[in-house]
């Protein structure tokens, strides 16, 4: 059935009724009214146009912004062509700075502004009432009834989208007219607002192309603060975060300040980054405070979840309340994740429910084959099921640690898979990062069998260098308080507020003399603790029998090495304190104890998961 309806669906979009119109009818005057056209989408349309020789665009401003700015004043809103004209210039201005880096579109951009100036365009702005309209008409020369011309009108604007160029444009519903009375009815309405807009004069245009970057005249200076804004985004602003957000009792101190904006811009491009200032720069208020910028970003729906080490639970709830954010955030240790993945529990959201993430001590959710990590991990790529302000389904994630880089290239991937795609990540230059960081592994399981220390050192910074270079800069922000105290405005803003860092002197040696006696009794007992005890107790599986080998991996290895780590630590409780000593001794005791009597009942538990002392 023909219809003189289309839409955008398949190959009838609205660039190709335009071509299809250009290519089979005479054109001699094209005239287009719409609310929105951008001069980023002009390439698009500039081919038809190159022989029609009288080309009018008539665009609409928001007259509603204005007519509020007069309401506000107590005025009655009348048309002032030179606002007019400058709203649209501004608007235009706007659209070059936010238009794509391609070279299309630039060609475009320069295409249409040469247009204007050499007036084979003439635009004008109407500013008396808003005009969302979309009529686009082609008429011959002469016109008349007896000549074919068409219009089309409907809910496309003349913008990529509009237009129908590639698959994430817009669902559009439009009409084409050929009849002589419609396309004259159109032309006649067209005819009345072009007699009240206002024109935009050539010279406007050469004004206008100065405060772009089309501006031929730009400074290396200029050049280098472009290329800051443009990599640094609002971190560049040094002001952008003020104290007004902070609490009684709280300083508003610029290094803090700048990890915010740089955080929460991180947070937006990449859907999470690692927070690794090293201990002591206010970790959680900086944290804090992202959150909070997040919830004034996602809307005051917005829920998150805060996993954290008990130690760490009065220091977050005592800063979540200080800046009145209980509502929106839960609090759960890194030991009860499974709460929130049975989804019975009543104190804690579903998954699905969370926005934001913020795991404290995140070097703890390192290994993958972790149980702890897992429910991490599913709680994380769980897809938010309801959206805000901040559309995208994926969640948000912001880990802490103070030793980002304390750790083998498999256990940094880890982290960063809680909230990047393996495989499709968003940074620049690494797009699988499976594939960088396999490579890693597998240098680093070589550096074992090296044995010159030169050459493991430059082993390791092969390894690693890279992994700086290209993955934390994106991902992650550390500054130590060497850091502080060199970067100028940083110290002078700390000392400006009568702020200062403790200085750490260099380790004294106390030595400690022994009489005889003591000195006997204390190398005895070291002699003891090193060469007579077999520290069986800690090495129980290096002796299972055969047909239960298979239950444990490089079981010898594992015993061997825990007995070793309880060995060196009963010297260091000896070398710490007597009564440490004792009191570790006891324990010592008491475990092996356990362990005799399990031998007498005949049944030896050893399996990890169990409380074997219960």
């Amino acid at each position: 059935m023909s219809t003189k309806f289309f839409t955008n669906k398949d190959a009838n979009s609205l660039i190709n009724k335009f071509k299809g119109v250009f290519e089979h009818q005479n054109v001699h005057y094209f005239d287009a009214l719409i609310g929105y056209f951008r001069a980023s989408g002009y390439f698009n349309l500039r081919p038809f146009l190159e022989n029609v020789p009288e080309i009018r665009i008539l665009v609409g401003i928001n007259v509603d912004e204005l007519s509020s700015e007069a309401k506000r004043k107590g005025q009655l809103y009348l048309e002032n062509t030179d606002r007019t004209k400058e709203e649209y210039l501004n608007f235009v201005a706007e659209d070059i700075a936010k238009a794509s880096y391609k070279k299309e579109t630039e060609e475009g951009i320069i295409q249409f502004i040469e247009d204007i100036i050499s007036k084979k365009v003439i635009i004008k702005a109407h500013g008396k009432r808003a005009l969302h309209a979309k009529i686009y008409i082609f008429r011959p020369e002469p016109f008349n009834e007896h000549t074919s011309g068409s219009v089309i009108t409907g809910s496309s604007n003349l913008t990529e989208a509009g237009l129908g160029t590639n698959n994430d444009s817009n669902y559009e519903f439009n009409v084409l007219l050929k009849d002589f009375e419609d396309v004259k009815f159109a032309t006649n309405e067209f005819e009345e607002l072009w007699s009240e807009a206002t024109e935009l004069l050539p010279a406007d245009i050469k004004g206008l192309k100065k405060k772009t970057y089309l501006n031929a005249d730009i400074t290396p200076y200029e050049l280098y603060i472009k290329m800051l804004i443009e990599y640094f985004g609002d971190a560049v602003i040094r002001d952008k975060i003020s104290g007004k957000d902070l609490p009684e009792g709280y300083t508003n101190l610029q290094y803090q300040a700048d990890a915010v904006v740089e955080g929460f811009d991180k947070l937006m491009k990449h859907n999470g980054f690692i927070l690794a200032d090293v201990v002591g720069l206010g970790k959680t208020i900086i944290a804090t405070r992202i959150i909070k910028k997040y919830i004034e970003k996602n809307g005051y729906n917005t829920k998150v979840l805060v996993v954290y080490p008990n130690a760490l639970e009065i220091n977050w709830k005592n800063t979540v309340k200080d800046f009145g954010l209980g509502n929106y955030i839960q609090f759960i240790s890194n030991g009860s994740l499974h709460k929130i993945i049975d989804g019975d529990n009543a104190n804690y959201h579903n998954p699905e429910d969370y926005d934001l993430i913020v795991v404290d001590e995140a070097h703890k959710f390192r290994t993958s084959s972790s149980n702890m990590y897992g429910l991490l991990e599913l709680i994380c790529k769980t897809p938010r099921i309801t959206v805000g302000n901040d559309i995208n389904r994926k969640k948000k994630v912001m880990l802490i640690t103070a030793t980002p880089l304390n750790n083998r290239p498999d256990d940094i991937a880890n982290q960063i898979y809680l909230f990047q795609d393996a495989r499709k990540s968003t940074i620049e230059g690494v797009p699988n990062l499976q594939s960088f960081f396999s490579h890693k592994a597998e240098e680093y399981k070589k550096l074992y069998k090296i044995k010159d220390h030169s050459e493991l050192i430059q082993k390791v910074k092969d390894i690693y260098l890279p992994i700086r270079d290209k993955i934390f800069t994106e991902l992650v922000i550390r500054r130590t308080r060497a850091d502080i105290k060199n970067i100028k405005r940083y110290n002078e803003d700390i000392t400006s507020q009568g702020m200062s860092f403790p200085e750490v002197n260099d380790p004294k040696k106390i030595e400690y003399h022994f009489d005889d006696n003591l000195e006997q009794l204390f190398f005895s007992t070291v002699t003891s603790l090193v060469d007579d005890l077999g520290y069986y107790r800690y090495r129980a599986i290096e002796f299972i029998n055969d047909e239960f080998a298979d239950l444990y991996e490089n079981a010898q290895l594992i015993s061997r090495q825990l007995s070793m780590i309880m060995k060196t630590q009963m010297v260091k409780r000896l070398e710490s304190s007597f009564f440490a000593f004792k009191s570790s001794l006891n324990r010592f005791y008491v475990s092996n104890q356990r362990m005799i009597e399990m031998f007498e009942n005949d049944k030896i538990f050893v399996a990890p998961d169990l409380d074997l002392n219960n």
